[in-house]
């Protein structure tokens, strides 16, 4: 499918899910980068991890707002929020939409179910329904809708690497079947109301000042409190783990590229949608991963040159809902946009340890 070429500069982009981790890092990167405009901020602050990571993203924001050409706002509250999405659309009118805001992490939707209906399925409802209605009274409307989808959606198939291409009928877990969901629900707007939209499949994103249920973050605040971390499948699983940078940059090169409008031959519109992964491409053994982010940490001097690590680790059957391999096919994402994920583990994990460092020691 080709692509509309959309300029961001001087534009009105709402990003929800900022000053969450990935929004944080593409709004930092959009008020560096644009020449002017708006951007706007929405995020309900929950409490899923310590609200002060996600105060001192913001804080980040803000600076960087203070010496920027581009106008940000922030707005607190959810997209759950019917009312306050639509009254988000009605005043700024935004042009391209990103939707990061999501209740993330597959063992927690296990014992939390309805968080994830309220935000992943309501509140991404309510976001289709706002691009809906932007182009009412001939208004020019949304440009591109991007969203958030997750590698979570592949579940336990056994082919890989994992293609856009292939069935993802099976998710394995609640979460997976929201992110599935979101992407049946865009596809169907897509089709009915031309809403140019685009998901994106994120493969296990790291990085400073990232998620602390993600593993890299959880395993690293356990040793240094002296606990034992656990490794999960005994240790034989790969993951393939993606930079938040790198992730920042696909971000900002699908915005700027929105699926074409065009008329089929029942004389409605073919849908202008895509799916893309977004993956480093070179699965990482769990082991292999643990030992660099050990050495990072070490070097960093987080943890002391001596740490026993041995006696700190335990190798512990699969959970539930996780899966034994990630491995992402981003071969669309290059062919489309010329650009492929590139950072690999050790300059990511010395990133991290070197911000955790200045954060918490």
């Amino acid at each position: 499918m080709g692509k509309q070429h959309i300029d961001l500069n001087k534009k009105t982009i709402l990003v929800t899910g900022s000053p969450g981790f990935i929004g944080a890092n593409l709004v930092l990167r959009l008020l560096r980068e644009m020449t002017g405009g708006t951007v706007v901020s929405l995020d309900n602050m929950n409490d899923y991890y310590d609200p002060k990571l996600k105060e001192y993203r913001l804080s980040l924001i803000e600076q960087a707002a203070a010496s920027s050409p581009v106008k940000h706002v922030f707005i607190r509250g959810s997209i759950a929020d019917k009312a306050l999405v639509d009254r988000v659309f009605a005043e700024y009118k935004p042009a391209v939409v990103v939707n990061l805001a999501a209740q993330a992490g597959v063992r927690y939707s296990i014992d939390h179910p309805d968080v994830y209906i309220e935000s992943n399925l309501i509140g991404f409802y309510n976001i289709l329904e706002a691009c809906r209605h932007s182009y009412d009274g001939g208004e020019t409307g949304v440009e591109h809708l991007v969203y958030a989808s997750s590698s979570s959606v592949y579940g336990g198939n056994k082919k890989v690497p994992f293609s856009v291409e292939d069935k993802v009928d099976n998710p394995v877990s609640l979460y997976a079947a929201t992110k599935k969901s979101n992407e049946l629900l865009a596809h169907s707007y897509a089709k009915l109301y031309n809403i140019p939209s685009t998901g994106l499949r994120f493969f296990t994103v790291y990085g400073p000042a990232g998620r602390p249920d993600m593993f890299y973050y959880s395993a690293t605040q356990k040793l240094v409190r002296g606990e034992t971390i656990s490794i999960f499948n005994y240790g034989n699983c790969k993951r393939d783990f993606t930079y938040v940078d790198d992730i920042v940059e696909g971000v900002l090169r699908v915005m700027g590229g929105a699926p074409e409008k065009a008329v089929g031959e029942d004389g409605l519109p073919l849908p202008p949608y895509a799916v893309y992964n977004i993956g480093g491409g070179t699965p990482e053994n769990l082991l292999d991963y643990i030992s660099t982010l050990q050495e990072e940490l070490v070097r960093a001097g987080v943890l002391p040159a001596d740490y026993d690590f041995e006696a700190h680790k335990k190798l512990v059957p699969m959970q539930p809902g996780d899966v034994p391999v990630t491995y992402a096919d981003s071969a669309a994402l290059e062919a489309d946009y010329g650009f492929r994920p590139a950072i690999g583990i050790r300059e990511g994990l010395r990133k991290f340890a070197e911000w955790y460092k200045q954060y918490y020691v």
